[in-house]
């Protein structure tokens, strides 16, 4: 019994956390997605330049961060807001059993929905690698949704964490502007993984490479471990 009990339960927590990710303001932020794809690829498309994949890679991080945004970041609010957060946190070990299973269930719709995004690439503006675009596009779209997760636990309010998250966003990208490293520092979030400089040696790039998305999922791994960390706070969160 407890063999045929046990899927059970992974079926209704994955058929309920789908429904949490997929409702609400989710479908505006998928919405928004698509016309920014279409905005950008008709745009590349009437363009005297030819696309290439370094051009692709931004065109496409872009509508994919809009993506994990919401979920991430709204997951806690969202379930206080429906007054079900009292009731998870009744779930033993409910940080594991619930958003551990939540944050698997956004990445992978969010892979899907680039998958998708690529293919259409693929036949609109340029022949490339659909699978490798899409999973070094998934290497910053981890690390955003996961800092996501991690300041909505420490704020407690989605407003305030998507607010936080934008301006360091931001930040980031106009620091790395102004210091004219946007495609080579390896530190950086916005890090286009095709984009090698004419005048760095190929053994020199994909060593950067390396370096960049192992920092990247270095910090998403932490600031998952930090943000479940904090839901174990039950008391912060129940006002």
């Amino acid at each position: 019994m407890e063999n045929q009990f046990q899927p059970s339960i992974i079926r209704d927590l994955i058929r309920y956390n789908i429904k949490v990710i997929f409702g609400n303001k989710f479908v505006y932020f998928l919405g928004g997605s698509f016309i920014f794809f279409l905005l950008i690829t008709g745009i590349s498309l009437f363009s005297s330049s030819i696309p290439d994949i370094a051009s692709l890679y931004y065109q496409l991080l872009f509508p994919a961060l809009l993506l994990i945004f919401f979920p991430t970041v709204y997951g806690i609010q969202n379930d206080e807001d429906v007054r079900i957060l009292e009731i998870l946190f009744s779930i033993p070990n409910y940080r594991f059993k619930v958003w551990m299973v939540r944050i698997l269930i956004i990445l992978l719709m969010v892979w899907l929905v680039i998958v998708l995004l690529a293919f259409l690439d693929y036949f609109i503006l340029l022949r490339h690698n659909i699978l490798l675009l899409s999973i070094q596009l998934m290497v910053p779209v981890t690390f955003f949704g996961t800092v996501g997760f991690l300041f909505s636990t420490i704020i407690r309010n989605g407003h305030g964490a998507a607010v936080v998250v934008i301006i360091l966003a931001i930040i980031a990208w106009f620091m790395e502007i102004v210091s004219g490293e946007l495609s080579i520092t390896t530190w950086s979030v916005f890090f286009n993984p095709f984009d090698m400089p004419s005048d760095t040696s190929t053994v020199v790039w994909e060593l950067a490479v390396v370096r960049n998305r192992t920092f990247l999922l270095v910090v998403s791994a932490v600031s998952v471990l930090w943000g479940l960390l904090s839901l174990q706070r039950r008391e912060k969160f129940m006002r």
